[in-house]
């Protein structure tokens, strides 16, 4: 089984042993659609869920009772067993299934490998060419096709072109 990450503990909260999080997924409350969760590979049962009116995320689980305990997980990656995760709508993907794509334009340029995505205002991802790293953010009209069966992101040439880091 593979797992995802979805979510940072960022820090505790109340003496209770609830945990402010920081979500990965598009929506909050995608995380409760993870029936079990994993921190340091060892797995938790979610308790309870809730969104603040700050926008943060707030998660109790089964085996953390107080604030001491949540106060070591502080830091910490929250992952969930990819079985679980809710089911995406039509061009939409998982990172995890974007790392190590091979990137190349349209006309077959290639001009990398996908080593890791950073979420911003907006995707920001990183390539990697005979060990340069190269970067660009997934604007409007950038990613032309993401096609997992072949393991290639194909890209428009002239937008990569303006908007590369190199």
């Amino acid at each position: 089984m593979s797992r995802l990450i979805i979510a940072e503990v960022l820090k505790p909260q109340g003496i209770r042993g609830e945990l402010k999080i920081k979500t990965f997924t598009d929506y909050p409350e995608n995380v409760k659609a993870f029936k079990t969760v994993y921190i340091d590979g060892t797995a938790y049962k979610i308790l309870s869920f809730r969104v603040g009116t700050d926008g943060a995320a707030y998660l109790g689980l089964r085996g953390v009772p107080d604030r001491n305990a949540a106060e070591l997980l502080r830091g910490k990656t929250i992952e969930g067993e990819r079985e679980d995760a809710p089911a995406l709508e039509e061009g939409q993907y998982y990172i995890v299934d974007v790392l190590g794509l091979s990137c190349e334009t349209e006309e077959g340029e290639p001009l990398g490998v996908v080593v890791d995505i950073n979420n911003y205002s907006s995707d920001i991802y990183t390539l990697e060419k005979a060990g340069k790293r190269i970067l660009f953010p997934a604007v409007k009209g950038v990613v032309k096709r993401v096609d997992l069966e072949n393991k290639k992101l194909v890209v428009d040439k002239k937008i990569f072109d303006e908007i590369a880091v190199y």
